[in-house]
């Protein structure tokens, strides 16, 4: 696999770290500043942000060139779901005006995520049908 066919992978690998970085960042400098329904929404996008990480390595080291759709689909999606709820998750950006732009994001991301594992499944229906 040649540098431009493991760009996906290499991203995935950095994705996965801030994944652990911000997993951290939360648990042990957020917990204290943070209510507990604005933890759990912290939760939710590492765990989002984790799970749709690991799915594009997985993609990504299974063949790039097929999940590539796949594979920007769920980079988005990681970027505008988990993004947005981190965002919303801290206080001052839940109150000012920045939150009504995060909140119609998460759901974007939402489909992101939707539609990339679509695009991975007709990737690989059509590879059965050839």
């Amino acid at each position: 696999m040649n540098t431009k066919q493991n760009r996906f992978a290499f991203l995935a690998c950095l994705l996965l770290a801030l994944a652990v970085t911000l997993g951290a960042f939360g648990a042990h400098w957020l917990r204290p500043l943070l209510g507990e329904q604005q933890l759990e929404v912290w939760k939710t996008a590492v765990l989002y942000h984790f799970v749709h990480s690991v799915g594009m390595l997985v993609l990504a080291l299974a063949d790039p060139d097929r999940f590539r759709l796949a594979n920007r689909l769920l980079f988005a999606g990681t970027v505008c779901f988990s993004g947005s709820l981190y965002g919303l998750s801290i206080p001052a950006v839940q109150h000012g005006a920045f939150a009504s732009v995060l909140g119609p994001i998460t759901p974007l991301g939402g489909l992101c995520f939707a539609a990339g594992w679509i695009a991975a499944a007709l990737a690989i229906k059509k590879d059965r049908k050839a």
